[in-house]
């Protein structure tokens, strides 16, 4: 495990909480953190999970508690209830409970103990239910639990392995009696299939974990995720090799990549990939709006429309939606105004009554807005107060309290045809 901790980066000073259950595995995992901790300089905590399913529960908690005192490592025991819904088990359920408890733990780190025959059990499991890459895939040694880092450095160690530590150390554990009832398909498998396999296939445990980094692989192959990404847009799959000279000039243009697809035109922008219609979709007739020339200002009034067709913008909608509480604040807009005019520099806007008024270009950058959007985003004025802006919102001066009648605008561009 030393080695598993080794290649993780930003380990010195990093606040770990490991997943005590009490049993085998977690305690194992809790003796080698504690022993390795001076080596690579992370504060270690344990965390119990008490689900309160086992009349053994508190004896759980409290068997947890002593081995900490005795580690010296900081434990809190936090107390779930467990709720089984249609379609989906206890077991699930408790998994999803824990899981919502790590997620609000103080640490950097989350590390678990499930090891190498965990690992082929899920695998076996998620085949048997015809899941798909990311199931195939089953539980990765490193992944992400909501905003922090997830380890299971034992994934790859078999279970006779962690047994003989523990008894080579002396080390006490509990023993779940949920983990010998056959009616739980997982404990089936384990105690059922499993001889059975080892007898014909010694190595299937390693064989499946394998496999499992291959449909992971697989799932993240950057081919796999463009076509998902293109679906996505509504376009058409490219063939092999268009999709590999896509891919090509993604990974080596900037800013100025464009790839034209489908009717559709690919940009690239802070690592993200935006698509342009080139071939627009009809949109249904609305009153058409001569948007103001750059140079000039010539107000539009707003008549209560639900929609303003933005033709010069490329048939672009403003859509305008009666709210309370939210939104542009009706009694201040009826005062003044309407028009819709294009960006011509220098605009600024105040969106939080928190921060000072910025310029457009301030805020475009902000906010990650490509340059070669913004000049084809309409500005919402009331006389000459900026008053929306389509991706930076509203003025706090003209936000509709609370209670009061409000009207929402959406800015909508016809995706590619």
């Amino acid at each position: 495990m030393a080695r598993f901790l080794g290649t993780q980066p930003a380990l010195r000073g990093a606040r770990l909480a490991l997943g005590l259950s009490g049993g085998l595995d977690s305690v194992v995992l809790l003796h080698v953190l504690h022993a390795l901790a001076p080596r690579f300089g992370y504060r270690l905590r344990a965390v119990h999970v008490h689900h309160g399913l086992s009349v053994n529960a508190d004896a759980w908690a409290r068997h947890c508690r002593r081995l900490c005192r005795a580690f010296g490592v900081p434990l809190s025991v936090r107390r779930v209830r467990i709720a089984s819904r249609k379609g989906r088990g206890i077991e699930a359920a408790a998994r999803e409970a824990r899981q919502g408890v790590f997620t609000h733990v103080q640490a950097d780190i989350i590390v678990l103990a499930h090891h190498l025959d965990d690992q082929a059990e899920t695998v076996l499991l998620q085949l048997l239910r015809g899941a798909g890459l990311r199931g195939a895939s089953a539980m990765p040694a490193v992944g992400q639990l909501g905003a922090k880092r997830l380890l299971r450095p034992v994934l790859e160690v078999p279970r006779e392995a962690i047994e003989r530590h523990a008894r080579a150390q002396g080390l006490e554990w509990v023993d779940d009696e949920s983990n010998a009832q056959d009616a739980i398909t997982r404990n089936y498998l384990r105690h059922r299939v499993a001889p059975l396999l080892a007898a014909r296939f010694p190595r299937w445990r390693e064989s499946l974990a394998r496999a499992a980094r291959h449909f992971a692989a697989a799932q993240a192959d950057e081919r796999a995720l463009l076509r998902a990404f293109l679906a996505d847009q509504g376009l058409r799959a490219p063939s092999e090799a268009r999709l590999v000279e896509m891919l090509k000039q993604l990974a080596a243009g900037g800013a100025r990549t464009e790839i034209l697809h489908d009717g559709a035109r690919l940009r690239l922008y802070r690592g993200r990939v935006f698509v342009e219609s080139v071939a627009r979709r009809a949109v249904p007739a609305v009153r058409p709006v001569p948007l103001a020339p750059k140079a000039g200002i010539a107000p539009v009034a707003w008549r209560g429309e639900r929609r303003l067709r933005i033709a010069a913008l490329g048939a672009g909608e403003l859509r305008f939606r009666r709210v309370r509480g939210v939104g542009i604040d009706a009694a201040r807009l009826a005062a003044g105004e309407l028009s819709v005019r294009r960006r011509r520099g220098g605009e600024r806007l105040q969106p939080d009554p928190g921060r000072p008024r910025r310029t457009l270009k301030n805020l475009f950058q902000e906010a990650g807005i490509p340059p070669w959007r913004r000049d084809q985003l309409p500005l919402v004025y009331c006389g000459e107060d900026l008053v929306w802006v389509p991706g930076l919102g509203i003025d706090c001066r003209y936000h509709a309290g609370p209670g009061k009648a409000g009207i929402a605008l959406e800015w909508r561009v016809a995706r590619p045809a």
